[in-house]
Order: C-alpha cells, then structure tokens, then sequence
C-alpha cells in the first residue's frame, strides 16, 4: 500500500531497494501460509501443555530465597517435558545463556575416563573451551574427559563409516548441533537427527545422544526428542522465550539426565528443589506461549534475506527454496567490509539502539574479533532481530530473529541500502568488483 511505502521512504529506503525487495516479498507469499501452518500447530502444542498441567495465575508469581515449592518453576517445567515429550525438564533463570545450558549438560553426564563425541564437526566457537578443543580453566579436558570428532562430508552428509569406527568403550556420549553455528553448513532437520541417533544406537545402545537446540524449535512440527534424543539443550533468549523471556535456558529430556543437571546447577542433595523464580515467570510463561508465533516471523525473515541475497549473487545457506529447520540465516560475502554492512544496516533498523554504529571487537570465547549488531529489549536476545559474524574467511555473516515479520523485513531492507550506500552491492544490484 502506499501509505507503507511512504513510511519505508521515509525511514531512509531508497526507492530502487523498496521496489527490489517488494517483488521478493510478493513471490514469497505462498511459502509463507506454510510456515503459519506449522506455527499453528506448535500454538495448539503449547496450549495444550499448558492447560493439561493446570497453569494458574498463581504459577506467574515466583519466589525468592531457596524457592521451595515454587509452583511456576515446577508446573513450567512439566510443561516443557509435555511440549518435547521428554520424561523430565529443568527450566531456570540461573542458566546464564545457551553455552552455560551446554556445559551444564555435559559437565553432568560425563565423568573424568569417558569420552565425548562430535559426529556432526566442529562445534560451536564458545563451546571449544568448554570442552577443551582451546585450554580453558575447567574444561572438560581438565577432568580428564576426552574429545572426538568426525566431520561432516563436503556435501553436508553425515560420515557413517567415520562415525562407526570413533565409537567405543569410552564413548559415553555424543552432542548432535542442530544449527550451523559459525559454519556455512547446512543445518540437521529433525528427520536427519533422527537417522544419526538411529545409527549410532545400533552401535552402543547406551550412549546418551544430546542435541544442541538452539534455534531450532519450533521450526518443524517435531523436535529431537521425538526421534531418538535423551536430551535437548537450548537457551530461553531464543526461540522458545519468545522475546519475553530476560534470562535463562531448559534442559528436556532423560529423568537421570536431568536429575544429573540439576544438581550440577545447585548442589549435589539439593537438585531441583531449590532455585527461586524471582519475577521472571510471568515472562517464561508468556513468552513460551509467544514462541511459535515469534519463531515463525523469524523463519519468514531469514527466508526473505536468502531470497534477496541470492539473486544479487552472494551464497547463501540455506538458499531461498529450501526447507527450514532453524532461523538462521548464513550470507557469505568474502570481506569483513561486507560483513561490516550488513551488521550495520540491521542496527540502524533496530528500536532500541537504532543510532549505535557496531564494530568488530574481541569477545570473550571466540578466537577472532566478532561484529554484532544487536538492537533488543533483551541484551544479547538472538529471537529479536540481530546479525552477528567472526572477522575470519569466508567473512559471512549469520541474522537471525525478527520478533514482528515486519520488523525483519526492514531489517533486511537496511542491510541491502547499507551495502548500496557502501559500494559493495550498486545500485543495480550487481556485486561491485
């Protein structure tokens, strides 16, 4: 309509990008009802969970002190085992963030002789200090667990012979990545998570099979869980938070691998009954029932950004056709120049912080520099819209989130205006030489 493009005018889209992006949007709508539809079920999904565990008002009140009896921890916590279809959850504001719900895990379940392994590549860059790939005081290396790693092949499929013979004795348990983390490799459907775990319990029956969730749920009408996983790790500033929650992680899965995280988190003989709720239920709760809704408008911008970024010419993974399984989009560019840009334009579209210019800096767990633009009610919330990328080859950058599609879509709007306005891309949409 043109009252909208005369507010995109005015909001600093040039004419030529506005009609560029317009005819993308146009050719997506079809692809778009599918997402709802998924977002649908996931709604009643939800919904269901939480009325079969009777949430009350009283469940949005929290605690403090010890927490004892904190009736919003423990009925959210039966309801992210209903929605995973997990036998046990454990759903905390004291898990700092998605690497602190990882190491959790891991630190739980593996003692010092057992060894873990990675059939799916590298992990991500914040993890190889937990494990110890890169030294880091109290690693899993410290505690004597040792560390195994098969690649994925160069077409993305999954290593089977690799895999079998890095399975042995010692191998106690294996941590599936859902998403791509800083790689330009495709990410794991649930179906193929699925086959992996298959495989490798017909090798050792007991390994426990984890799987790094983050980004990832949501985007199919299945989680791991209900293909073969003992445990699902994710963080709560990402999709299943919805944009609401300010903190916090869940672990779902096996009742001993939980019990086993739980009282790594507090204390061994406490577990899980101390941990108070503070004032934080009101947005767990909310923003789970949010999260279907808010993940899809996510999906519809990475979706929106491979579409654009494909036709100027730039590799993008996954590319514009194909399925989702998370909201991850990677953009390739080949420069720190255009990873820079890129960065830049989804700040200049953020709300809060929309005058903050980001630049590349040195963050702690990573071993390059690191440019983020993160614009968010919520510090570091990678549902809400954000871009991030390491200064290193190939130089791509990886957006994410979007909590209104309409957000996400000027977003990626002000990427293509900054590279336009920066000479990477021309104002044909050609990539300059």
């Amino acid at each position: 309509m043109s009252f909208s493009k005369d507010m995109y005018l005015k909001m600093g889209i040039s004419q030529k990008v506005y009609d560029f992006t317009e005819e993308i949007w146009e050719s997506l709508k079809t692809r778009f009802e599918e997402i709802d539809a998924v977002s649908e079920y996931n709604q009643m999904k939800v919904i269901a969970a939480m009325q079969k565990n009777r949430v009350s008002e009283a469940c949005l009140l929290g605690t403090t002190g010890y927490g004892y009896n904190d009736l919003g921890r423990e009925t959210l916590e039966a309801v992210y085992a209903d929605i995973f279809h997990t036998e046990d959850a454990l759903v905390r504001p004291q898990i700092t963030c998605g690497t602190h719900a990882l190491a959790l895990a891991l630190m739980s379940n593996l003692r010092p002789g057992d060894e873990l392994l990675s059939p799916v590549g590298k992990p991500y860059d914040t993890l190889e200090e937990v494990i110890g790939i890169r030294e880091s005081k109290g690693s899993l290396k410290e505690y004597g667990i040792t560390y195994a790693q098969v690649d994925l092949k160069e077409d993305g499929s999954f290593d089977f012979e690799g895999i079998k013979k890095a399975i042995h004795e010692k191998t106690k348990m294996v941590t599936i990545q859902r998403s791509k983390g800083y790689q330009t490799r495709p990410t794991l459907s649930v179906a193929r998570i699925g086959e992996l775990i298959t495989f490798i319990k017909n090798i050792k029956p007991d390994v426990i099979c984890m799987v790094d969730n983050c980004y990832g749920e949501f985007t199919e009408i299945i989680e791991p869980t209900d293909v073969g996983a003992d445990l699902v790790v994710g963080s709560l500033i990402k999709n299943p938070g919805g944009g609401l929650a300010p903190i916090g992680g869940y672990l779902a899965g096996k009742k001993e691998c939980i019990e086993n995280a739980a009282y790594r988190l507090t204390s061994p003989g406490l577990g899980k009954e101390v941990g108070a709720s503070l004032q934080v239920m009101n947005s767990f709760y909310q923003g789970l029932f949010l999260a279907p809704s808010v993940t899809a408008n996510a999906l519809k911008s990475a979706i929106f950004a491979a579409n654009i970024y494909e036709k100027i010419g730039f590799k993008v993974v996954p590319d514009g056709k194909e399925s989702r399984h998370d909201i991850i989009q990677a953009v390739t560019f080949g420069t720190p120049e255009g990873v820079i840009a890129f960065c830049q334009g989804i700040q200049q579209a953020a709300a809060v912080d929309g005058h903050v210019t980001p630049e590349p800096w040195d963050m702690p767990g990573y071993d390059s520099p690191v440019i983020m633009a993160a614009g968010a009610f919520v510090s570091g919330s990678s549902i809400e819209l954000s871009a991030d990328g390491p200064i290193k080859p190939p130089y791509a950058v990886y957006f994410q989130g979007g909590l209104t599609w309409q957000h996400g879509k000027f977003g990626i709007m002000k990427t293509l205006q900054r590279l336009v306005e920066t000479g990477i891309v021309t104002k044909d949409f050609v990539i300059s030489s």
